[in-house]
């Protein structure tokens, strides 16, 4: 699987954050975010957006160091929705008018600072959508398989690929993540240090995860519960994964 086009993961994060402030209309402020435990949806709203803004300040004003994000804003009711709606509006404004050259900080390698942006967003957005739709009765919608494939793939290879990454064994494993509708896999070789994940290797593996694309990218980031996935082998690995994956 070959990463999206930037302007495919602008137009996700555009979808997405329509989504999310539909449902979040729709569960009202004080509603539970059941993903999030101890969050309402103000709550929610206030990271969105906080984040959101944040990340638009890179690419509009091309910051080249690190910047610590603004306080969350205090608003609730319809001005925090029609807030983080401008916000999101703003940063998708921005990634579609930013050159393709754009040079900025980033976080995580990415072939290029714009590609880095576009994607880290519209994940963050289509995980957060998810987040406020857990508010509702129906719970978290689909994910579109090609998104959510790229999404295990940022989170395995990117997020989890840096020193800062908890999901660690004392003495070598390996996660296989399966997505049975994508085809694509993935072998997380797990150790003392941060997991190192390749695609689509072969040999043995100590647990595996499989599902559908969608079903495996909420629960790797811990939106569903892992009972959403087929688990076999070394349930502990799936486990370890669940208590210390946290980003």
């Amino acid at each position: 699987m070959d990463t999206l086009s930037i302007d495919t993961h602008i137009d996700a994060l555009d979808t997405a954050g329509k989504a999310l402030l539909e449902a979040a209309a729709a569960a009202g402020p004080d509603a539970e975010v059941a993903t999030c435990p101890g969050w309402r949806v103000r709550d929610l709203l206030r990271h969105t957006t906080t984040v959101h803004r944040w990340a638009t300040g890179f690419v509009a004003e091309g910051h080249a160091a690190p910047r610590p994000m603004s306080g969350e804003t205090d608003l609730d009711g319809d001005a925090l929705l029609s807030y983080t709606r401008e916000g999101h509006a703003r940063l998708v404004e921005a990634l579609r008018e930013a050159p393709g050259a754009l040079e900025c900080w980033t976080f995580m390698p990415a072939p290029s600072p714009l590609a880095f942006w576009a994607r880290r967003q519209a994940h963050e957005t289509t995980v957060h959508r998810a987040d406020a739709e857990s508010a509702l009765a129906a719970g978290p919608g689909p994910v579109d398989p090609a998104l959510a494939a790229d999404g295990v793939d940022e989170l395995l290879r990117s997020f989890h690929a840096r020193d800062r990454s908890r999901v660690r064994t004392e003495e070598p494993r390996v996660l296989r993540i399966r997505a049975t509708d994508t085809g694509d896999v993935w072998t997380v070789r797990l150790s003392p240090e941060a997991p190192q994940t390749v695609r689509n290797a072969d040999g043995p593996a100590d647990c595996e995860l499989s599902g559908p694309a969608d079903r495996l990218y909420l629960t790797l980031w811990n939106r569903l519960p892992q009972e959403s996935v087929t688990v076999t082998g070394d349930a502990s690995l799936a486990r370890l994964w669940r208590e210390n994956s946290a980003v």
